[in-house]
């Protein structure tokens, strides 16, 4: 017998961390030039049918069924073969079985929508397509299954409340690999819409609470703390970054604002149903100082990540899980664990290996795998195709047309 509540509110939940996705295309749509402003939200919103497509296929199964050498699992339920309308995901939230399918799907449809904003205006679209499956296939499916599918980070006792590691570091660490791969662009035109940029923060942050919120899959006291904190670590980094960023510039940025609530958002999701309020409001000043910071280096090391992918989701991922592993508490949530500052020093050393196990395997795989993509076909752009704008040069439309 289902639970009307809990299922009602994992619909509601669901439906916010799809929600995400298209918010993400206009935070990246306005981060970018007005002629290239269709590709970057085309490339989200088609991992939405794509992901979709493959999730179903074999993607539900490649995490979620069995488990072959902690790493990966098998191909027992594709199709969703064995999935029943009627069943149950567990006795203790009695939750549809398909609805905990289509929820896990919304994190594997937003994932790698967030590298596409490191290699903004220089990537073919049929090269994108290929590197979306791939992705997908060699990447975010392993790294699902060993966090959250019986894999061997979740053998070893590591936690991961929402997807710090599974959904924010993989994606960072990849785009990084992306920069190194496909190099700068000829030419870097600024952002087009601070309100495209606005509105996409809002509909991210309003889809977080599902991302978060949802993780908990029932409704109960844990829901209501990885709610609140959720919103406590975003509204106190984008204070942050924008308190630095005006120090700095001599003047406070709406855009500083808006990518330091991100970053918050970020660093609170793999830790929000296992710290205190307290704890959420330290993540929020972490991720807001320390992301900040990882965007003037990359700045001072002249890497061409566009929309700030690596620093932002990458370190404010990183920071977040480590922040988890200093700051859990199991007075706080008792199915969770201790950190080091509660005397967990072995849990500690495991989220850190997942970590730096789950970053490095995500960079090295991505850049091999731009690699042998551009074998098969030309991953980067042209100059000319550059100079014109890839909406035009590769989609044949235009965002603004009718605009003089």
């Amino acid at each position: 017998m289902f639970d009307t509540g809990n299922t009602a509110f994992m619909l509601v939940a669901t439906s916010l961390v799809m929600l995400m996705t298209p918010g993400l295309a206009f935070f990246y749509g306005g981060l970018v030039s007005r002629k290239n402003v269709l590709t970057i939200m085309a490339q989200s919103f088609i991992s939405m049918g794509v992901t979709s497509a493959l999730w179903f296929i074999v993607g539900y199964s490649l995490c979620f069924s069995g488990d072959i050498g902690g790493i990966i699992g098998n191909l027992d339920m594709m199709f969703l073969k064995g999935v029943g309308i009627n069943d149950v995901l567990s006795k203790d939230n009695n939750i549809p079985l398909l609805v905990f399918v289509a929820y896990q799907m919304m994190f594997a449809i937003i994932t790698p929508a967030l590298i596409t904003g490191a290699f903004a205006n220089r990537i073919r679209f049929k090269a994108y397509l290929i590197f979306l499956i791939s992705w997908l296939l060699l990447v975010y499916f392993p790294i699902c299954h060993m966090a959250w599918g019986g894999g061997l980070f979740q053998q070893w006792g590591v936690i991961d409340f929402a997807g710090g590691t599974v959904v924010h570091c993989t994606a960072g660490f990849a785009a990084l690999a992306a920069v190194f791969f496909i190099g700068k662009r000829k030419k870097i035109d600024g952002y087009h819409s601070v309100p495209l940029v606005a509105l996409g923060t809002a509909l991210l942050w309003f889809g977080w609470y599902g991302f978060n919120a949802g993780s908990e899959l029932q409704v109960d006291s844990i829901t209501g703390l990885a709610f609140i904190n959720t919103d406590i670590a975003a509204s106190i980094s984008g204070l942050t970054w924008l308190l630095m960023a005006w120090l700095r510039k001599k003047k406070p940025s709406l855009i500083g604002y808006l990518t330091g609530a991100v970053a918050g958002l970020v660093a609170i999701t793999p830790a929000a149903g296992f710290v205190s309020i307290k704890s959420a409001f330290l993540i929020g000043i972490a991720s807001g100082v320390v992301c900040y910071l990882a965007v003037l280096y990359k700045e001072k090391k002249g890497w061409d990540d566009a929309l700030d992918v690596w620093g932002v989701h990458g370190i404010g991922g990183a920071v977040g899980v480590l922040m988890l592993g200093l700051l859990a508490s199991t007075k706080v949530n008792p199915g969770g664990a201790d950190g080091l500052f509660f005397g967990g020093g072995e849990f500690f050393v495991k989220e850190v290996l997942s970590l730096v196990i789950a970053a490095t395997y995500a960079f090295i795989f991505t850049y091999f795998m731009l690699f042998i993509i551009s074998k098969i076909t030309k991953v980067k752009t042209s100059e000319a195709e550059e100079e014109l704008g890839l909406d035009e040069s590769i989609h044949g439309e235009e965002a603004y047309k009718d605009i003089v």
